[in-house]
């Protein structure tokens, strides 16, 4: 075997063009996986059947059994336990979905497998599909695509078809195998916390949370599935047939396999207190569905699926055997359908394995640009021209960021490898300005710390300069898994040093880099301009310097909604009608609306929507019509603009969201420039369920609402009549 040394990436990926028809060929071949399946369990004892069944099962060299790496690939490819540098870290899944363009995601899904690939991994952890509840004290926000079903539906389809591929590239040598997670309803808790129970209507379940999962089964042809650690009404998710079985295998057709979150199918007993011996949780698990234990680490103390827990117990009980199999079934049918029996494994050297290349880079940083959400822009003070000032002030505690000694970058968010440099708003507009405009840097205080000693260095940066770049938010140790919140104001004094900054009378332009979002008040109603940047990955630095001066125009749009107060939550564009059915129900002492609301981004040009038009204003329940509207660009600078089609049910026989996102598109335009675009209306866009919980589609009246954001204001409306 070779060792994958510098350079060898490049040879790797030449090489799997030219096998690429073998390659092919041999899947085709491989139609009676099922067969040779089952000839292989045939020959299998008990204990390598369980040892089958964890991740990363070590090689059967008796058999012939292939070993199966895992990663995380959420916005590039992280190996959990095992440490290399040089993978390509791309926008965060939250910064990905600000976009609003799926392709986008679909290659970075796709460059992530090639790299994947070259490191020996061949099953990744991702993506996570869960939709966003209004909560954001919740710390996985960031790894959402955002609170819309549809929208998270579109992303996750994206992606999943980027790192499996499609048709005959499906699980090729240049692809891998995608984890759709956390089946289900994860961020649906009562006080935001990291997998706190869920207590919801079969109804909400599924016009909020199984879409997605249904789009990965039934569209993307996801490989894998991960429950999520909660317990769903009472059963938790792990032991849950209703979830896993009815409505995962028998409704929405899944074939792959269940893999247990970390540790998840031993804390029946440990967190759920449903089973006294991990011997009860295993059978639990895998009566359920659950075909692999995951226990990061492989701890005998935490696995449920381990010889020592499960052996006498299926010895005693032979009624057992049967999920057994299934269960290695269905992890050996993904080893065949990845083509891992017929391939040459890889040893791979952690010092010298290196897979980025400048080609993902450039693509990550292409990502970056499109992210990027303009949420104020007062007397359009950007962008700044660089040939009019001669100084600017970069202040901040996320402004820069060394390269750490071991892990990675807090300011890339959580689930990131180590990629070969990571440029900060310090390094993007040093770089940017050379030569041109002198940078004042002061950090001003630390992310997590109540000391304002550095506030006197930041104020004579400031006042020495011709406006100031403040750079605050949050890093992965204020947000991310196992990082939940009780208020979501910003960290430490960062406020405070907003506000000293802002006394000085400079112009102040503030770029958020954070994984949530925040109330923060101060800063919209006082700072001039904002930029929101989430976490916009290895090239973060030089995204936002082209937003500030103007080689890049801000294009993407909040795909959650900004608390004012975390008193409000959960704040989500998703709201049924309250009071007097306008749905504006207000607080005694404060304001119900979101500080900024989902779809919400502005551009350094304008846009002018005209009236939306129906091809056909009345149809059947089972016909269908498009929705056509024209944007045009009635400024000055080339942009993007994000035009969203929300649909409501006028009248019903059950209560309704007061609208809900059912298309979008993302357009660019120069200035003077003028596109149509066009959406279907049909049975996908129109139906309901209805009290039996079916699909319908009901014949009435339907309020068709097209424009820049979900705010009332900022829609235009026309009605279709179904028949």
């Amino acid at each position: 075997m070779k060792k994958l040394v510098l350079g060898s990436f490049v040879a790797l990926i030449l090489g799997c063009n030219s096998s690429k028809v073998i390659a092919q060929d041999q899947r085709q071949d491989d139609s009676n996986i099922a067969e040779k399946v089952e000839t292989l369990l045939s020959k299998m004892t008990l204990e390598e059947k369980i040892a089958e069944m964890t991740q990363d099962a070590p090689a059967n060299d008796r058999l012939g059994i292939p070993y199966m790496k895992y990663g995380e690939a959420l916005h590039g490819l992280w190996l959990v336990l095992d440490y290399y540098g040089n993978t390509t870290v791309y926008p965060q899944a939250i910064a990905a979905g600000s976009t609003w363009e799926p392709e986008l995601i679909k290659t970075m899904a796709s460059q992530t497998a090639i790299e994947a690939r070259a490191l020996g991994v061949t099953h990744c952890y991702s993506p996570n599909l869960d939709v966003i509840s209004g909560d954001p004290r919740y710390g996985r926000v960031e790894e959402s695509y955002g609170e819309d079903p549809f929208l998270v539906s579109r992303m996750g389809v994206a992606f999943i078809e980027g790192l499996q591929g499609t048709g005959d590239e499906q699980f090729d040598e240049n692809h891998v195998m995608a984890t759709a997670k956390h089946f289900i309803g994860y961020p649906e808790n009562r006080r935001g916390i990291n997998g706190g129970f869920s207590d919801m209507s079969e109804r909400r379940l599924r016009e909020v949370y199984l879409p997605p999962f249904e789009a990965a089964v039934k569209e993307a042809k996801v490989g894998s599935v991960m429950p999520g650690h909660q317990d769903f009404n009472g059963v938790p998710n792990h032991m849950n047939t209703w979830l896993l079985k009815d409505i995962l295998r028998d409704e929405l057709g899944f074939d792959g396999f269940i893999v247990s979150d970390n540790n998840d199918v031993a804390r029946l007993g440990t967190m759920h207190f449903i089973s006294e011996t991990r011997a009860k949780s295993a059978i639990l698990g895998l009566k359920a569905g659950v075909d692999m234990d995951l226990v990061i680490g492989k701890s005998v103390d935490l696995s449920a699926y381990h010889t020592t827990v499960l052996k006498d117990t299926i010895r005693q009980n032979p009624e057992l055997m049967k999920y057994i199999d299934k269960a290695t079934l269905r992890i050996l049918t993904a080893k065949y359908k990845l083509g891992l029996f017929d391939a040459e494994p890889k040893e791979i050297d952690p010092e010298t394995a290196y897979a980025s290349t400048k080609e993902h880079q450039e693509f990550s940083y292409e990502m970056a640009k499109k992210a990027m959400i303009l949420l104020k822009n007062e007397n359009n003070l950007l962008p700044l021209d660089i040939n009019n000032i001669k100084s600017l002030a970069v202040i901040g505690p996320n402004a820069h960021e060394e390269r750490p000694s071991k892990g990675t970058y807090s300011l890339l968010g959580g689930y990131s490898g180590l990629p070969p440099y990571y440029t900060s708003v310090l390094d993007g507009l040093t770089s940017k300005t050379e030569g041109k405009v002198k940078i004042n840097y002061a950090k001003g205080c630390d992310l997590m710390s109540n000391s304002k000693k550095g506030f006197s260095d930041a104020i004579a940066a400031a006042n020495k300069s011709d406006a100031v770049v403040l750079v605050v938010g949050g890093s992965r140790k204020t947000g991310g898994e196992g990082a939940d919140r009780s208020n979501l104001d910003l960290y430490g004094v960062q406020n405070e040093l907003v506000e000293a900054i802002h006394k000085t009378g400079k112009p102040v332009i503030v770029v958020l880099i954070n994984g949530r979002p925040l109330t923060i008040n101060y800063i919209a109603e006082n700072i001039p301009s904002i930029l929101e940047t989430w976490y916009l990955g290895m090239r973060s630095g030089d995204a936002i310097a082209d937003a500030i001066f103007g080689d890049t125009n801000p294009g993407g749009k909040l795909t959650v909604s900004f608390p004012r107060d975390v008193g409000q939550l959960p704040v989500t564009y998703l709201e049924r009608p309250d009071f007097i059915g306008s749905g504006k129900g207000l607080y005694k002492d404060a304001d119900k609306s979101p500080l900024f609301p989902f779809g919400y981004g502005l551009s350094y040009t304008t846009f002018k929507y005209g009236s939306p038009k129906l091809e056909r204003s009345t149809i059947n329940a089972d016909g269908s019509t498009t929705v056509s509207i024209d944007i045009t660009n009635t400024g000055q600078r080339e942009g993007d603009e994000v035009i969203q089609m929300y649909v409501r049910d006028d009248y019903a026989s059950v209560g309704r969201y007061l609208k809900m996102l059912k298309g979008f598109e993302r357009v660019t335009l120069k200035p003077g420039e003028t596109k149509t675009v066009t959406f279907k209306l049909g049975f996908d866009e129109l139906n309901i369920l209805n009290q039996d919980m079916k699909k319908v589609v009901e014949p009435g009246t339907f309020t068709i609402s097209v424009g820049t954001s979900s705010l009332e204001k900022d829609l235009q409306k026309v009605r279709i009549n179904v028949k």
